[in-house]
């Protein structure tokens, strides 16, 4: 039985689920010890701009790599 996804597709989906990861460990932190006092750091490019495009483009490669099939050679009969 033939797999719909071949090696290169598993190894495409792996690195778009690391880019979703890393963009997720990109959003941590910025909060603050003290309740009391705001930290303007969860504002910051990083957790603002930054994370978010980090994340879709870990989806849209896993979009890649569901869609993607790789080239057969064909063979003409005649």
């Amino acid at each position: 039985m033939k797999s719909t996804f071949s090696k290169q597709n598993y190894l495409i989906l792996l690195a778009g689920l690391g880019l979703i990861a890393l963009g997720y460990i990109l959003m941590i932190g910025g909060g603050s010890k003290d309740p009391e006092v705001f930290n303007p750091a969860i504002f910051d490019f990083q957790r603002i701009s930054l994370a978010p495009m980090v994340c879709l483009a870990g989806f849209v490669t896993i979009l890649f790599a569901i869609m993607w099939r790789p080239k057969t050679k064909e063979i003409n009969s005649k």
